[in-house]
């Protein structure tokens, strides 16, 4: 939906943004921006600015409360909900897989059934968009235990001719759908659509492929007309309520069947809340937060979309937590073009440095990735579960246009558990389709990512590698495109990306319990030339010492940085990258493979299914994929795939996945 027209890296750099997130899409999406980051004081209480804090749902039956409450309902609601509080009480539940088993007391069940007694007395809606349509800021949407599936905005055509006068270019490219369009036709994409804001006084500014407005700040922005609005549903656990954007009968799995691009929207709307509840079977993102400063997602499960279970795209102030993904094509989890608040940040518009965009105690899983940022700028994932994912986590500079803050920048990764994702989403049969290619069996992913933390995870049995670094050269960025449409730009070096990203505090191939259980090997880096900074240090092994795996080898003495050697000293003046074409000819091959549609595991060893680590097979396959990359070294050339559009923050363009 971003039309992240992709990703086609040259060189090492090529590979890479093949693992960021960029999917076929129905409909182009619009020019974005990121929201001013201080509070709309013009509603009360102000909207945006923080993250939102959730009203309680005894509180919406409190008359005297702020704002309205909607109630809406099927005619076996109460029933449901009766079913499932009995059964939050007798057997318990579990949130997310790995999460601890609940059980509600008598007395908290006997009030919650009290609760949608009532709540069902107050019903008045029976499909969530026309309690939406009617709600203002400050309103919430309660919504009792039941499968939606609207039906009314399922009836509304895809992008229905009557819409496209709110049609445009962007830089994603013509006929892109603009505010206007979501504002006027908000059914056209979305299953349900929550439009935040009238529109602007004025002319939004042009963009195109060629070139965009600076994107600190929203343009032609309108007043707040449901700012601070709460949706949650009203069981005792997210599965009470769905909202399905496909195939009803598949459940929480496959096939999606998709009617609706979009599960739900939340575009613009500042101070959003969504809790407890499940989505899914969206043809591309079950959630969509776009342009929205201050959300909170909590409770809630994504299921089976075609690319993302969750995406926030140019969202600020967000925390998503307690929470699920599973099944989505591209990732679980993907906080894109996030606001520039690191270290590259324009401190006019962002004072002070700070990390916009929380992701904790949420189960991603069985997805293509388990957490992708494609401009994943400044964010923050702590304490997760990615496991049997094809990758668990990606955050790249490679993108296909329209994702601002080039390059990545700033997030940290900690305390997470990243283990077997070996999901092998290429063989026949799979029950979920990918959306872009990526390499099974690998824990976490930076491409091109500048000053990124990798700290205190526990890594451990992926198969391929445990962590991966791979640089996006500039002169990629810069190439002149075969058609003469690339924009002029100049390399700021020869990689001005993939520099000073720390990997520290780590437990490598080893269980929380203890347990060795070895990734095929811990730290892999492609060793660019001029890359620089970057540092792994203080990591425990499978053995439970400081031994770890990693390619290339640990320095002879610890703690320094030699060439040829992995870095363990962050500021040595020989901590720099001089290259390895062997490992470059692999990347160039997969880059080519994958450009030509074709997954051949013979010539990319990312479409091959790895062995366990430790087997007599892994070492074979190892040996046999070494001698593959001697073999290809220097006979593909490393032509230039991508352009990058208006400097630094600007948007980067890849030819090969213009039209994914």
């Amino acid at each position: 939906m971003q039309n992240r027209v992709g990703r086609r890296l040259g060189g090492v750099a090529l590979l890479l943004a093949l693992a960021i997130p960029s999917a076929a899409l129905a409909h182009v999406e619009r020019t974005s921006y990121w929201p001013d980051p201080a509070p709309d004081k013009s509603v009360t209480p102000a909207a945006g600015g923080a993250v939102p804090k959730a009203r309680s749902l005894a509180s919406a039956l409190d008359r005297s409360a702020r704002g309205d409450t909607r109630v809406v309902c099927q005619s076996d609601s109460l029933d449901r909900a009766a079913r499932s509080i009995r059964s939050a009480h007798a057997n318990g539940y579990r949130l997310r897989p790995t999460a601890a088993l609940t059980k509600i007391s008598a007395a908290s069940a006997d009030r919650l059934l009290d609760i949608n007694r009532e709540l069902f007395s107050r019903c008045r809606y029976h499909d969530i968009q026309p309690a939406v349509t009617a709600s203002g800021n400050n309103d919430r949407v309660v919504i009792m235990p039941g499968v939606y599936t609207e039906p009314a905005s399922r009836a509304v055509p895809s992008l229905p001719p009557e819409c496209d006068k709110y049609r445009g270019t962007s830089d994603h490219g013509t006929g892109a759908v603009s505010y206007e369009y979501q504002f006027r036709c908000p059914n056209a994409v979305n299953l349900v659509a929550l439009i935040g804001r009238a529109l602007g006084p004025g002319k939004d500014p042009e963009s195109s492929v060629m070139g965009r407005p600076d994107p600190h700040g929203i343009p032609n922005l309108g007043r707040c007309i449901r700012c601070n609005v709460q949706i949650e549903g009203s069981g005792a656990t997210p599965d009470d309520v769905v909202l399905d954007a496909g195939r009803v009968a598949s459940g929480n799995g496959g096939p999606i069947e998709s009617k609706k691009d979009v599960g739900l929207r939340a575009d613009r709307a500042d101070g959003f809340v969504l809790r407890n509840m499940t989505i899914r079977h969206a043809a591309e993102h079950d959630f969509y937060a776009l342009e929205t400063d201050g959300y909170l997602l909590d409770r809630v499960k994504f299921f089976y979309a075609g690319e993302y279970g969750t995406l926030t795209f140019t969202s600020d102030h967000g925390v998503t937590k307690n929470c699920e993904a599973a099944g989505n094509g591209d990732s679980g989890l993907y906080p894109g073009g996030a606001p520039d608040t690191g270290a590259s940040r324009d401190t006019h518009f962002y004072p002070q440095a700070r990390l916009n965009q929380l992701i904790t105690h949420c189960d991603s899983h069985h997805n293509n990735l388990g957490y992708s940022g494609t401009m994943g700028n400044a964010t923050h994932v702590v304490e997760n579960n990615f496991y049997d994912n094809t990758t668990g986590i990606a955050t790249d500079s490679f993108y296909a246009g329209g994702h601002p803050g080039y390059p990545q920048d700033s997030a940290v990764f900690e305390r997470n558990r990243i283990y077997s994702n070996n999901f092998n989403i290429y063989a026949p049969g799979s029950d979920v389709v990918s959306s872009v290619p990526v390499p099974i069996g690998v824990g976490i992913l930076i491409a091109g990512g500048n000053d990124d933390q990798v700290k205190s995870n526990y890594i451990f049995d992926n198969w391929r590698r445990g962590t991966m670094l791979i640089a996006v050269p500039d002169v990629l960025s810069c190439a002149p495109s075969v058609d003469g449409t690339a924009p002029p730009c100049t390399p700021q070096s020869v990689a001005s990306v993939s520099n000073r990203d720390r990997y520290f505090g780590n437990v490598m191939g080893r269980t929380p319990a203890g347990k060795p259980l070895p990734n095929g090997v811990d730290f892999w880096w492609d060793e660019f030339p001029t890359n620089q900074g970057n540092c792994w240090y203080n990591n425990i092994g499978s053995d439970g010492t400081t031994t770890i795996t990693s390619d290339p080898p640990p320095p002879p003495v610890p703690g320094t940085s030699i060439p040829k050697f992995l870095p363990e000293d962050c500021a040595a003046p020989t901590n720099v990258g001089v290259g390895d074409p062997v490992k470059e000819s692999m990347l160039v091959s997969c880059a080519a493979s994958i450009e030509g549609g074709v997954y051949d595991g013979s010539t990319c060893d990312w479409f091959q299914m790895p062995a366990k680590p430790g087997t007599t097979a892994a070492v074979r396959q190892e040996a046999r994929n070494e001698q593959t990359a001697q073999q290809l070294a220097g006979t593909i050339p490393l032509n230039p795939f991508c352009n990058l559009i208006g400097g630094t923050g600007g948007t980067l363009t890849c030819d090969p996945f213009k039209q994914r």
